[in-house]
């Protein structure tokens, strides 16, 4: 989508949003296997290149897979090879696994609509549906080597610093 086109199709949900604050609110969503015996997890994407875009209560055309899609996606992704890992080191048998995660964000923030309100997630919900036969204080400590080890859900968690810089080159 050319950007002339996406300011004019942005404009008409810019208004609804700053009209109706509930349309702004949209959950994404993302979903993963454990399942082999290997320290894997399969991604559901439904993409193979993917062309990242603008979501489409944003204004995208919804061809492009949304950048807050693929940030749930990396969590899953990493929670579940790290759910893995720390299930081999405990020795704990599981026979599949399966790891969605949903997050909130009020497109009024991304957009500019309202003053005030964040951009990005505003909660991350990430579940584990375990099929294991193992105690629940085996569960709880493979819960808590998950959370400890998986790079994405820590980076999440402590809002590391991050610095931006742009720099101007030559065509």
């Amino acid at each position: 989508m050319d950007i002339a086109t996406f300011r004019v199709k942005q404009e008409p949900i810019k208004d609804l949003y700053r009209k109706d604050a509930q349309a702004a609110l949209l959950t994404l969503k993302a979903r993963g296997k454990a399942d082999d015996s290997r320290v894997t997890c399969k991604v559901e994407t439904g993409h193979g290149l993917v062309l990242a875009g603008i979501h489409p209560k944003a204004g995208g055309s919804g061809q492009e897979l949304c950048s807050g899609d693929m940030l749930l996606e990396a969590l899953i992704a990493c929670a579940g090879v790290s759910m893995r890992a720390a299930a081999a080191v405990l020795e704990i048998p599981i026979r599949s696994a399966e790891i969605s995660a949903e997050g909130d964000v009020d497109l009024r923030g991304t957009l500019g609509v309202t003053e005030g309100v964040p951009v990005g997630f505003k909660e991350i919900r990430l579940r584990f549906d375990i099929d294991t036969d193992a105690e629940l204080s085996r569960l709880t400590e493979l819960v808590e080597l998950t959370d400890r080890y998986c790079v994405i859900l820590q980076t999440i968690q402590s809002s590391p610093e991050t610095h931006v810089k742009f720099n101007r080159v030559a065509s």
